[in-house]
């Protein structure tokens, strides 16, 4: 079974298509969804990718793009309209590309279990400069805290 889901539905404008995937998702037996829709944002594509929703599609897809995505959703595939995967690559190459060589290298100590200082000492610059970085780092990565930056860097293959 495949769910076609929208983003926003009901009358009220705080109905989530992104919660009701999270909750379906989360059934015994749980059918896939597919989500279609008019939102194209960075944060409803991401939104509803990680509540669980297996394509992402938007409503002025040709008709057979449609049909393929539902086949495709059916078979326990992942179905995403080209713009939309395009989008999530972009999005997912541009912290690397953004990153400094610097910042790179800060990240693959921290990785190694160096300390800030430990960082600072191998790479001959002060404690500052070191949280310098890594504040740049968490910025582009989206997240705030060490750990979750190695996790997220390993995850977009920055770190191996």
């Amino acid at each position: 079974d495949v769910v076609l889901m929208d983003l926003q539905f009901g009358a009220s404008a705080n109905s989530g298509g992104a919660d009701a995937t999270r909750r379906i998702r989360a059934l015994d037996a749980a059918p896939y969804v597919l989500v279609l829709t008019n939102y194209d944002s960075d944060g409803d594509i991401l939104g509803a990718v990680e509540a669980g929703a297996s394509g992402y599609l938007l409503k002025d897809a040709p008709p057979h793009e449609l049909i393929t995505a539902v086949r495709a959703a059916a078979a326990g595939e992942s179905a995403l309209a080209p713009v939309i995967a395009t989008r999530l690559m972009d999005r997912m190459r541009a912290p690397q590309a953004s990153m400094t060589v610097r910042e790179l290298q800060v990240l693959e100590l921290v990785a190694a279990g160096c300390s800030n200082s430990d960082i600072a000492a191998e790479l001959f610059v002060s404690d500052t400069t070191v949280k310098s970085h890594l504040a740049h780092i968490f910025t582009k990565l989206g997240v705030s805290s060490r750990t979750a930056a190695v996790s997220r860097a390993r995850e977009r293959g920055i770190l191996r």
